[in-house]
Formats: C-alpha cells, structure tokens, sequence
C-alpha cells in the first residue's frame, strides 16, 4: 500500500493536502526518442544489426515477402517487386484513414487486409509471429527516414480521437497515458526511466520480452499496469491513439527494429 501510494504521488503529482497538477505538452524542440533514454550497451546492441535480436524477425519477413500464400495467391513482391523501393517510407506514415472501410489502419491491419483481398488468404493474427516478421520487414525499409503521418480525409478525426485517450484517466490508478510521457518523462519508475512515448521503432524487441512485439502489446501492457480493461488488439481505439502518437512524433527518426529494455 506505502509503494502505491508512491506512485501514485509521483504520478499524479499530488501531495498530502495539495491537488493534482498536469504538464503541457511536450514541445516538439524537446522530443526525443526512447533510444536517447537507453543504456549505451543498449544503444549499441539496437545499433548493431549483427547484435539486434530483432533481424531474427526481420530475415523471416524478408523470406515471406516472396513466398506465395496458401491457396496460389500472389506474393507479396509480385505486386510490389523489391521492399527496399516499393516500402521505403510507408512505416514511417502509418496509420492512415482508409476511406473504403471508413476508418484507420495501422501497417499490420494494412498487410492483413492485402492478404484477404489481394491474396485471397487467411490474414495472420495480431501478434503472430508472421505478422510480425512482414511488420518488421516493411519497417526496415523506412529506418533512417523522418516520421511524417499522412494526413488524409478522416485523419483528423481520427487522431483526435486518438489524443482525447491519451489524455484519458483509466483504471483504478485513475492514470493517463500523459502523465506519465508528457508530465515525468526522464523520471525514474522503480529502476525504469519513463520515455516519452513515441513510436519510433515498432514492432520492437524488448528485452523484458525477451522477444518482439507490436505497439499495441506495449499499450495494453500499460493499460493493465494502471488496473484498467484493455482493448483487444486491433481495435480502432489502439489505430486511433497510434495515429495520435505517430503525428506527436512528426520529424523524429524511424528506428524498425528497435531494441527497449
């Protein structure tokens, strides 16, 4: 109970008698990446491909990108031809409204929905390891490159959307997702430093993990930490509030793969 209310001073900013205070936003000069916030034997194993337990994932993906699907559908370079010109930049704009389905999708539910309709195969769950693998093989293809979100008709919604759940209180911490990375980001939580929560490097390999793992596992990871009920992966209110950070995180550097503690 003494650890929890802890937390919860530091958190919320509340002290004995006191009220809660909230931060501004994070101004887009002081952005910074959650690598700057690693460790330098950290750094340098994310650094080091050679090193980077993340391209075990990331070879798989290169070796799905032309192999055709179950059922004699097409592979993925038959329409696409080679990842490294056809992909370049598209991690780095994603999520984006789709128009047809009325909604944003996120590069994984992108890479699904080719397989059921341009494929004409069985998508791959959220979390397989195959999705995973093609997310990270697309990523790869943008690392070095600058986020900038596309900003199609319905984006702006969307990402409003998105940045009201950022901002929301949940669970029984009653929490927000910024007062954790807008108000104590480079604060220490037990022996963690708490980043300021932009997707740079999705999916990424966490040693916590010890495997990979998709933005949306980070997030309900986060939501269970704070007592709340998280959403089920792909829902649109993960797409949204993705959609929100990747536009937070405009001009900052696409790492896929990253590695995070």
């Amino acid at each position: 109970m003494l650890r929890l209310r802890i937390i919860l001073t530091f958190l919320l900013g509340v002290v004995p008698g006191g009220a809660i205070t909230r931060a501004d936003d994070i101004a887009p000069k002081d952005r910074r990446s959650g690598f700057d916030m690693m460790s330098a034997e950290t750094q340098a194993m994310q650094k080091n491909d050679l090193a980077n337990p993340a391209m075990l994932w990331v070879r798989e993906g290169e070796a799905l990108w032309s192999t055709p699907p179950e059922g004699g559908g097409q592979a993925c370079s038959g329409c696409h031809g080679e990842a490294r010109i056809s992909m370049k930049g598209v991690a780095a704009r994603y999520p984006v409204f789709d128009a047809s389905a009325g909604t944003a999708i996120d590069l994984a539910g992108k890479i699904q929905q080719c397989q059921v309709e341009r494929q004409k195969a069985s998508p791959w769950p959220r979390e397989s390891k195959p999705l995973l693998s093609m997310s990270s093989y697309v990523g790869l293809q943008s690392r070095g490159t600058s986020i900038v979100p596309a900003h199609y008709k319905g984006t702006t919604e969307a990402a409003s959307r998105g940045k009201a759940l950022f901002n929301r209180r949940v669970g029984q911490l009653n929490l927000s997702c910024a007062n954790c990375h807008d108000d104590n980001w480079g604060q220490k939580l037990g022996s963690a430093v708490i980043p300021q929560g932009h997707p740079t490097g999705y999916p990424i390999y966490r040693l916590e993990w010890q495997g990979m793992g998709s933005l949306q596992r980070r997030m309900r990871n986060c939501m269970t930490g704070v007592r709340a009920e998280p959403y089920a992966y792909g829902a649109p209110e993960w797409i949204e509030l993705e959609l929100y950070l990747m536009q937070r995180a405009a001009g900052l550097t696409l790492e896929t793969p990253a590695v995070r503690p």
